[in-house]
């Protein structure tokens, strides 16, 4: 979250001051017609309450009372390669982004780009995610959120994520194989359909669709942008109100 530093509280009470204190001179002048009393009255008015204002701000700052902390929160998003998972959750990102709330993006492109050696069967894929897991939790000690778009394959996979992380919001992006085929710029279903890709979900290895999604997209229906506004109702309904 973010603090109010000295320097934005004292140029809030100057430019306060300066309307106030205008005001305040205006009105000794009407009632006493003395330039000199005005401007006298304006300038220890503002020197006392500028000092009070500032004060009063910083005791203020360390009052709990009235505020509501925002509780960081996880979107989880799964679904087949290519099903649209990392469009969506850019858009998602970018909306979220505006709200001025701490949050981090975090896809396995990324991931996998900074630890080029990790594997694709299931035993290599659930300590992966565990890393993952373990990452999105230290970054919600900090009060920070997070986006994340990951296949998730399996039921396993999402249930270790939702046992270490706290809001944790499954967005399932379903898509079936041969939309997901159409859409394969990169090649991959092809080579994993004549082996060259080993452990592909959805060819050679299983995808086991989520049966507690918070939220379910059907990208075949539903266009990326009408996708995001979606999810950005549903955080801003139960998590930024």
């Amino acid at each position: 979250m973010y603090k109010e530093t000295n320097i934005r509280s004292i140029a809030k009470g100057i430019t306060w001051r300066i309307v106030a204190t205008g005001t305040t001179m205006s009105i000794v002048y009407i009632f006493f017609g003395n330039i000199e009393l005005a401007v006298a009255t304006g300038i220890l008015e503002t020197i006392a309450k500028v000092g009070l204002y500032w004060a009063h701000e910083k005791v203020w700052q360390k009052i709990r009372w009235g505020r509501k902390k925002i509780e960081p929160f996880n979107l989880m998003f799964t679904g087949l390669p290519l099903s649209g998972k990392t469009t969506i959750a850019d858009l998602v990102y970018d909306k979220l982004q505006k709200l001025d709330i701490p949050i981090e993006r975090i896809d396995s492109k990324d991931i996998r780009e900074l630890i080029p050696n990790i594997g694709y069967s299931k035993e290599e894929r659930l300590k992966h995610i565990k890393r993952i897991a373990h990452l999105i939790q230290t970054l919600q000690k900090n009060s920070i959120s997070t986006i994340t778009s990951f296949v998730f394959p399996y039921k396993e996979s999402r249930k270790i994520v939702r046992e270490m992380v706290k809001n944790n919001i499954v967005v399932y992006v379903k898509a079936s194989i041969e939309e997901c085929k159409k859409r394969d710029y990169k090649g991959v279903y092809e080579k994993a359909l004549k082996g060259e890709i080993e452990n592909f979900t959805g060819i050679s290895d299983v995808y086991e669709e989520p049966q507690h999604a918070e939220i379910i997209i059907d990208t075949e229906k539903i266009k990326p942008e009408e996708a995001a506004d979606i999810i950005y109702k549903y955080i801003k309904k139960n998590y930024i109100k």
